[in-house]
């Protein structure tokens, strides 16, 4: 922690400032390539001012920072350079208002009320603001495990899970009615979570590809420690005619798959 560039940029600000510790590891490796770069940084959640002054030491005189919060006290920041917002981070309206206003972002770093309906909002919002190589940053998002910030049901990080399967339905095979390609990846650390946005990349058509390498006609070697499996699709293999009746590879599927579920060996890891 001592030895990161961000936090002896948080150790130089004149104004108070809260942060774990775990977080300065987490900024030095999310935000580094960002340093004294023509970027739009927008944080959520002013309170004592401190952190505005930390980001425009880390990134540098030619980052755009701009602070958002509902306390009306925090437009003194002005004086000192900062662009202030004054609204609610749960107000879908005020977040229209604020796009339209400021244009593209770079990065987004939600430290504010930290409740579940404030970190989804504002996320939900963001996302189509946010440029390609950009990142939306929410933290303290072990809320979603505390009481007093909404229906655990409808978690920040029940939320983020619920994404993971959207990302992964953009897979070539599947209906991509449930995929979203707003989100390039999620990264998860200790109570912070990372959007990354490449709209190009995560809107690439999922295909399989080949090179031009000599095959060797390897054989399939997946089922090969499923015995029962593997005994199965021999037989499959060595009867021709089985391939001739009708309904005979959707069954074989059911039964592979069916089969497939019968272990027990990794339950110990979902404890």
């Amino acid at each position: 922690m001592h030895k990161t560039i961000s936090y002896k940029s948080y150790q130089k600000s004149p104004y108070r400032s809260i942060k774990h510790s775990t977080y300065f590891d987490i900024y030095d490796e999310l935000f580094a390539p960002y340093r004294d770069k023509n970027i739009t940084f927008v944080e959520i959640g002013i309170l004592n001012g401190g952190s505005l002054f930390m980001w425009r030491d880390f990134f540098g005189p030619k980052a755009r920072i701009i602070g958002i919060d509902l306390n009306p006290n925090a437009k003194k920041w002005e004086e000192e350079g900062f662009e202030i917002h004054i609204g609610s981070q749960s107000d879908e309206n005020f977040w229209n208002n604020f796009n339209n206003s400021v244009g593209s972002i770079d990065i987004v770093l939600d430290d504010g009320g930290h409740s579940y309906e404030q970190q989804i909002i504002t996320t939900e919002m963001l996302l189509d603001q946010v440029n390609d190589g950009g990142l939306i940053v929410v933290e303290d998002t072990h809320t979603s495990y505390l009481s007093g910030f909404g229906s655990r049901k409808y978690s920040f990080i029940n939320y983020t899970k619920n994404f993971i399967d959207k990302i992964n339905y953009r897979f070539g095979n599947f209906s991509h009615m449930n995929s979203d390609g707003r989100v390039w990846s999620i990264q998860f650390f200790e109570s912070i979570v990372a959007f990354k946005i490449n709209k190009v990349a995560s809107n690439l058509l999922s295909e399989e590809t080949h090179n031009n390498g000599i095959s060797e006609s390897a054989a399939d070697f997946r089922y090969y420690d499923n015995k029962l499996i593997s005994k199965i699709l021999k037989i499959n293999s060595s009867i021709s005619y089985l391939k001739a009746i009708p309904g005979t590879r959707f069954i074989l599927k059911l039964l592979i798959n069916f089969l497939s579920k019968s272990t027990n060996k990794v339950k110990k890891y979902f404890k």
